[in-house]
């Protein structure tokens, strides 16, 4: 398949990576503290899925897409914390995480105009945790609200992202093994998830629905970048670029 061009495929990437790596940072491991309960799973889970309220984990597992509906369930009811403020102090994470990473990025207030001009344009269908972070209140300073708006357009595509997956054809574990993640190992990733050790080939169908899943993404996705003109989708571009480069996650910086 011919790479896509687009706005949506060209910031995917590190818009991926910049609002994964908050999620393993001193800030979040802080918020998880705060919970009382050790461990990653149900801190991440209470506090990133926090925005859907108190609600069944069926309700949750219907919105993360890939993982085990046992873990879901295991994670989101291991923490007391009521859902609304596990997304609070999930924000603020995500919040603190952009001003120490984004110290030095002088244009993260035009960063944040033009995400915001992106982020309201989404459709929220299909996407309820796009939906429920993008109604949480924005940070006053441009570096926090930078991340936040990255944070909210990750969870746009990923909501989407599963669909288009399921769409093709592919269960949740061979998402996982074709898509991987630049912070864990596919293998580990499948277990971290819930589901048993894969013991599967991954074909080259496999890989091409893939593909196509990943096409149909990107043609949903770019919905929400039509409301920027020529300009300054090239911009959002290259602003993006410059905020991943200047939190320097080619090291993979979980810290």
């Amino acid at each position: 398949m011919t790479e896509p061009t687009t706005v949506a495929w060209r910031v995917s990437r590190p818009i991926q990576e910049l609002g994964g790596a908050f999620m393993f940072s001193r800030e979040t491991r802080e918020f998880g503290e705060s919970t009382g309960v050790p461990g990653f799973m149900g801190p991440y889970m209470k506090g990133r899925c926090g925005v859907l309220g108190d609600v069944d984990a069926d309700v949750v597992t219907s919105a993360v897409g890939v993982f085990h509906p046992r873990a879901v369930r295991e994670a989101w009811e291991s923490v007391p914390m009521p859902a609304a403020r596990a997304a609070e102090g999930y924000l603020g994470a995500c919040h603190g995480f952009g001003r120490r990473k984004l110290a030095s990025f002088e244009e993260a207030d035009r960063l944040a105009e033009l995400l915001l001009a992106v982020v309201g344009n989404g459709d929220v269908t299909g996407a309820p945790l796009f939906a429920g972070w993008r109604a949480m209140p924005l940070a006053e300073d441009g570096r926090a609200r930078a991340m936040q708006l990255i944070h909210v357009l990750r969870e746009y595509r990923a909501g989407l992202h599963f669909l288009a997956v399921r769409a093709a054809g592919l269960t949740p574990v061979q998402a996982i093994l074709v898509g991987g993640s630049p912070i864990f190992k596919a293998a580990d990733q499948v277990l971290l998830f819930g589901w048993q050790a894969p013991e599967e080939e991954i074909t080259d169908e496999v890989r091409a629905r893939w593909q196509e899943a990943e096409r149909v993404t990107d043609q949903l996705v770019q919905q929400a970048f039509s409301v920027l003109d020529k300009a300054e989708g090239e911009e959002l571009v290259e602003l993006v670029a410059r905020a991943y480069e200047t939190a320097g996650l080619r090291a993979r910086d979980k810290g």
